[in-house]
């Protein structure tokens, strides 16, 4: 009996992970990809000496690599290692108040309270219900679809359902963070970013997102050995390895549809035939340009954009001992920020900075006495906005901030540079609008709203990465593959 066939379109994260699970479940996969390079966003730029990864700099959960490689080879240290990174992130504020944040939850607590003002006990007390809602909910919005009825019969949604009422799914995470934490400023601040993890405002987000701050202190963040781009290339090198055909250059023009079921897919006009279709392209491009004869599902319509970025890669002639691998410089007034981006669909004057420093942990990431800064500002998805004034004015308000908070030039310590924007990352990524998550989680039943991991229609086509559920973020993409491999292995029995 011939193996099943399998085609992903689109060599992402989550693509190249569906490919590994599924050839390890016994599938014959190919993968083709339009760029030159395996894992989407996550590439890598070098020059005069630097590099940086173009893409996401925070990495959770190593356990989902490893697990996946684990599908085709036992031994997934040949591909992949990582270490753990003791501190969680550097915060500063405009008042000259810093907080280098240790991922111990206990070390964080009690230093966050002297430093900011808080209680040791209630921030403790905060982590321990994210944890809480973190393990109830996770295997039911992050390990299963939300979109197959027999999930609802497991029993970690009854264990889920009695709870609820206490995930803060009817209030926004900023009204819980105030709830929790008391009058301070700072201290909520600091808790409202996490909602920026998929792309959203702590002041629409509902507050079950509080969970996200357990996978950063509770958990712990971590740096895989040669940057996050080395994430991508692991997964790449271990299916490779395993006998999975890629090909990159190759531009997907379509994907076939023959009595309700995805039959093949056509590549720089060549039809290639398939069992099943995995697409790990933003569904919005999808339904526009692979499924022409397909109508877009109304949610997809519906569904309001996440953030998008702004990204200068800068490599600084000096160091900077204060700074740490993630660095955050925090808006006067972040609700003005938020409602700008979402509201107003343009840029903050005053933005929140993030900056990461890989030479921080790889020596080899910038020449000696030098940094490589990958600076970071949230901005609406592209829109049709006036992008080449937008970015001029980003610049001068980052170096402005930059300036006064780190009181030095920056400017004149650039040695190279490259920009990405929201036109660039759709060009580069196919995300509609350069949304690097695909759609916000805005809105109260944003989980529910997503696209499904397949289609309910059409048998054989399923979906997987940043667009669909459970979400953008590299765990989730990954889960997202999980979910999908799971699904095509049960539909195919």
């Amino acid at each position: 009996m011939p193996q099943p066939k399998a085609l992903v379109v689109g060599a992402g994260v989550a693509g190249l992970a569906t490919a590994l699970r599924l050839k390890g479940r016994g599938y014959d996969v190919e993968v083709f990809e339009a760029a030159m390079h395996p894992g989407g966003k996550m590439g890598e730029w070098a020059s005069e000496g630097y590099r940086f990864d173009t893409g996401p700099s925070l990495f959770t959960l190593p356990h989902l690599v490893e697990e996946t490689i684990a599908s085709v080879h036992s031994k997934t240290s040949d591909y992949f290692t990582y270490s753990k990174h003791q501190t969680a992130c550097a915060y500063f504020w405009e008042d000259g108040t810093e907080l280098l944040a240790e991922g111990d939850v206990g070390t964080f607590s009690k230093k966050s309270a002297d430093i900011l003002g808080g209680n040791a006990r209630a921030i403790a007390e905060y982590f321990s219900e994210a944890a809480k809602m973190y393990d109830i909910t996770k295997g039911v919005f992050l390990e299963r679809s939300l979109h197959r009825w027999q999930t609802y019969l497991t029993k970690d949604v009854w264990k889920a359902i009695p709870k609820l009422p206490t995930l803060g799914l009817f209030s926004s995470l900023h009204q819980r963070n105030q709830k929790r934490l008391g009058n301070n400023d700072k201290l909520v601040q600091l808790f409202d970013r996490f909602a920026t993890y998929n792309g959203s405002s702590p002041y629409l987000t509902p507050g079950i997102m509080q969970m996200i701050c357990h996978l950063e202190h509770g958990i712990g963040t971590f740096y895989p050995h040669g940057g996050m781009s080395s994430i991508p290339k692991a997964m790449f090198n271990a299916g490779k390895d395993a006998g999975i055909e890629y090909h990159f250059g190759q531009n997907v023009e379509k994907i076939h549809v023959e009595n309700n079921r995805a039959t093949a897919i056509t590549v720089n006009g060549n039809l290639h035939k398939a069992d099943v279709v995995v697409c790990n392209v933003d569904v919005r491009s999808a339904y526009k340009h692979l499924l022409t004869d397909v109508s877009t599902p109304k949610n997809v319509v519906k569904q309001k954009p996440s953030s998008s970025a702004i990204i200068f890669y800068w490599g600084i002639k000096q160091q900077f001992p204060k700074l740490d691998l993630h660095n955050i410089f925090f808006s006067e007034d972040y609700k003005a920020e938020f409602d700008a981006i979402f509201s107003q669909d343009t840029l903050y004057e005053d933005p929140t900075v993030y900056i990461n420093i890989s030479a921080k942990v790889d020596e080899n990431d910038a020449p000696k006495g030098c940094e490589n800064w990958f600076v970071m500002i949230n901005v609406p998805a592209d829109s049709g906005q006036d992008w080449d004034t937008l970015t001029q004015q980003a610049k001068q308000f980052i170096i402005e901030k930059l300036n006064r908070m780190l009181a030095v030039d920056v400017s004149a310590l650039i040695e190279t540079e490259n920009i990405l924007t929201p036109p660039l990352i759709e060009l580069k990524t196919s995300s509609q609008g350069g949304a690097l998550y695909g759609s916000s989680s805005n809105e109260r039943m944003a989980a529910f709203f997503r696209h499904a991991n397949f289609h309910h229609k059409i048998g054989g086509l399923y979906f997987c990465g940043g667009s669909v559920h459970p979400g953008g973020g590299i765990p989730l993409c990954m889960h997202s593959a999980r979910i999908t491999s799971d699904l095509i292995t049960n539909d195919q029995l």
